[in-house]
């Protein structure tokens, strides 16, 4: 009996020993696991927010050496009725607002600030968009009507097979993949922990293999079909996402920080939902393509894509949000008036007839909720229409 103990005991020991030198091995995995299953509870989603790099592998995207693209202050303005209560209950933590290139309000809210690199969420899509057209003046991609595969043939036999470059861009690919941010099991939030614990988005994306219509057909928002996106930019120039950004947007921009993109654990940006800069940074994006592209004489992004890829070509239902190239134009949108949009309130609003340009970043929890969008849209129109 004693020896029987003492054999249970001896394997106790080595089965904790064995927990502990896994746990040591595993730490940074299991911790950013952790911090997943934290990242937007009503405690910590603030911080979190803007300390992503705490979180998650990532890659640095330098602004290099030139000169900031300084934003001049205009004169001030009094925000409509009823803005203060949209802010708290939105929990937005920054707005700013710009109007013919200059910042005419900009303030900081739940504790956040101006150096503050806040994580984009989907607005990071808009940027790829962008990346893609000079990618595509340049010659890299001959056309849009090219298969996804033969630029990345891993996801030959995939869900993807058949797919172009034109439905991934309209998020009209056709794959069966669950966007339910709420449910634990859906696909966004396996994606979310494959990125946590190191692993591949690309053998991802390869092992999606249902289809609920053919490319093309209609319209549902699937994230993955960015990154699809991004494998394609990769296979057409042998180089990573976050260099080609860096070199052809980013530097250009004159940003005050640099920014970052978190990865998954093969370095691979996360292009469908991880830049992170500040809230003035992400507005002289904003102010780039609000200005079609050129900045000092420069043509940085070309204009005719910006055109393009705004128009909502995508095949939505009449009388829904339209989507063009990984941008959103609102229901009743006027010409020139559309958006970069993430989730849990990252809003680039922007209306070109009237010069104005909006950044929102923010922490609200209930951007799920029925009417939040159409909520939102609303108040930059009304915020536009009082300048």
């Amino acid at each position: 009996m004693r020896s029987a103990f003492k054999w249970l005991l001896r394997l106790v020991l080595a089965l904790a020993l064995a927990a502990l030198v896994v746990g040591f091995w595993k730490r940074e995995e299991i911790q950013r696991l952790m911090a997943v299953n934290s990242l937007f509870s009503v405690e910590k989603i603030v911080y979190n927010f803007s300390h992503m790099d705490e979180a998650f592998l990532n890659t640095d995207l330098p602004r290099g050496d030139g000169p900031t693209w300084e934003l001049p202050y205009g004169p001030g303005f009094d925000l409509p009725d009823g803005t203060d209560q949209w802010i708290e209950d939105r929990a937005v933590t920054s707005l700013l607002v710009m109007q013919d290139g200059a910042i005419r309000f900009e303030e900081y809210y739940l504790g956040t600030g101006p150096d503050d690199r806040r994580i984009s969420w989907s607005v990071a899509k808009s940027y790829l968009s962008a990346l893609f057209g000079i990618l595509m003046a340049e010659g890299a991609i001959s056309s849009l009507d090219d298969p996804v595969a033969q630029y990345a043939p891993e996801l030959k036999g995939s869900a993807y097979d058949t797919a172009t470059i034109r439905n991934v861009l309209n998020m009209a690919s056709g794959v069966t993949f669950d966007e339910d941010y709420l449910d634990y099991d859906s696909d966004i939030n396996r994606m979310g922990r494959v990125v946590a614990l190191g692993g591949e988005l690309d053998d991802f994306a390869a092992s999606l293999r249902d289809s609920f219509v053919a490319p093309g057909e209609t319209w549902q928002y699937v994230s993955i079909d960015t990154h699809v996106i991004g494998m394609v930019i990769r296979g057409a120039t042998g180089r990573s996402v976050a260099e080609l950004l860096t070199e052809k947007v980013i530097e250009p921009l004159g940003l005050e920080r640099d920014g970052y993109y978190i990865t998954d654990g093969a370095g691979v940006a996360f292009v469908l939902g991880g830049l992170n800069f500040t809230t003035r940074d992400f507005a002289r994006f904003g102010q780039l393509i609000l200005q079609g592209g050129e900045r000092d004489g420069r043509q940085i992004v070309p204009a005719d894509w910006i055109d393009t890829s705004t128009w909502p070509s995508a095949p939505t239902d009449p009388g829904e949000i339209g989507y063009g190239y990984q941008w959103w134009i609102p229901v009743g949108a006027h010409e020139g008036e559309f958006m970069a949009r993430g989730i849990y309130g990252q809003y680039i609003y922007f209306d070109q007839p009237r010069g104005v340009l909006i950044v929102t970043t923010g922490a609200d929890r209930k951007f799920r909720e029925p009417g939040v969008n159409e909520l939102n849209v609303e108040m930059f129109r009304k915020i536009a229409q009082s300048l």
